[in-house]
């Protein structure tokens, strides 16, 4: 079921390097029928730096309540997980 608009979005996860974060945020957005379209991952100066394209198509959850369940994981992981429609982000790093 479609709750927003917005069919994709950006999703980064940035913090301390741990075992399975990408595992944990896979999860859970695949409990949430989240497709994972496109991912990039890093270790910057023993930083975790994950950004993924995601579809919203089929997500079952409105986005803020994505939000506060991702702001909670992030808690969880000791990392901050952000996501932001597709549009806005395309517009804030446009040269």
């Amino acid at each position: 079921m479609r709750y927003d608009k917005v069919m994709n979005a950006i999703i980064t996860v940035v913090g301390t390097d741990q075992v399975g974060i990408i595992a944990k945020v896979s999860a859970f957005l695949s409990s949430h029928s989240i497709n994972i379209a496109d991912i990039s991952q890093t270790i910057l100066s023993g930083n975790f730096v994950m950004m993924m394209m995601v579809d919203l198509e089929s997500s079952d959850v409105p986005l803020e309540l994505l939000r506060k369940e991702m702001d909670q994981l992030g808690e969880q992981l000791n990392v901050e997980i952000n996501i932001m429609h597709e549009k806005v982000f395309s517009a804030m790093h446009r040269i």
